[in-house]
């Protein structure tokens, strides 16, 4: 039994390996994953912050090991959500050019149903510097059930409800979602170089949840997922192998006050 970082009524915090935290977890424990993994995108690239030119790479987690070690990481950690997704569970996860395309063939290799591939839209996104591609203003969210049989569930009204420039109130929600890159308001307690803003993690997790549910994060980061979860009055597991970040996920939490 692996011990929590950080434990109270609604959430636990494991400072550890996200697969040998999940092989540790009953199995069919858990309703809902959001995943960010690593998009193995540090490869000494540039991009532009505040119109300076500034590198690409976030850290060595974040470094290809090839092609095949990175598929195989790819499809070892989805494979240990899968045994403790319940039976209608349904897994989010983002990504790139540099990664969706192995976790999308690793979510068929593992049997999962792919139901969306949703475009998250930056309308903010940062130019691209050197003029030789189109500008990167858009990330990939693919979301899964775990049996292709078994219903999944899906908040239809409630997205119907949500306010979006692509998708007007009171229409189905399409599949590309139009939200500004992470507000600076949301770093004020520490930065996290890939963090997702709030407003992303409240549609994904009011879409396919209900309340008192268990979410879990398997790279946490710093806390976006569980902070939106306990605001959202759901259960929460986060598992991140950089203690400093489950550092700013408690002070975001104590000081957002949600626990």
């Amino acid at each position: 039994m692996i011990e929590p970082y950080f434990k109270s009524d609604q959430i636990q915090l494991f400072h550890e390996d996200c697969i040998k935290v999940l092989d540790s977890l009953p199995e069919k424990s858990v309703d809902m994953i959001f995943a960010d993994p690593p998009y193995f995108l540090s490869n000494g690239g540039i991009s532009c912050k505040a119109g300076k030119m500034v590198s690409v790479d976030k850290a060595d987690w974040d470094k290809s090991n090839g092609t095949d070690k990175d598929f195989e990481f790819t499809y070892n950690w989805i494979k240990s959500c899968r045994k403790v997704l319940k039976d209608n569970g349904t897994i989010w996860i983002s990504g790139t050019m540099h990664n969706i395309y192995q976790v999308g063939f690793s979510l068929q290799k593992l049997d999962f149903k792919l139901l969306n591939e949703i475009i998250w839209f930056k309308p903010n996104a940062p130019p691209n510097l050197s003029c030789k591609y189109f500008a990167h203003a858009h990330e990939t969210i693919l979301w899964a059930r775990k049996h292709k049989d078994i219903p999944h569930f899906f908040n239809y009204e409630e997205m119907r409800k949500w306010n979006d420039k692509i998708s007007p109130v009171g229409k189905q929600m399409r599949s590309i979602w139009h939200i500004p890159l992470t507000p600076m308001s949301e770093k004020a307690h520490g930065k996290h170089p890939t963090q997702k803003p709030i407003e992303l993690l409240k549609r994904i997790i009011s879409a396919s949840t209900t309340e008192n549910v268990v979410t879990l994060d398997p790279f946490n980061g710093s806390g976006t997922t569980g902070l939106v979860a306990l605001m959202l009055n759901r259960q929460f597991i986060g598992i991140d192998k950089e203690e400093e970040y489950l550092k700013i996920t408690i002070k975001r939490l104590n000081y957002s006050k949600v626990f």
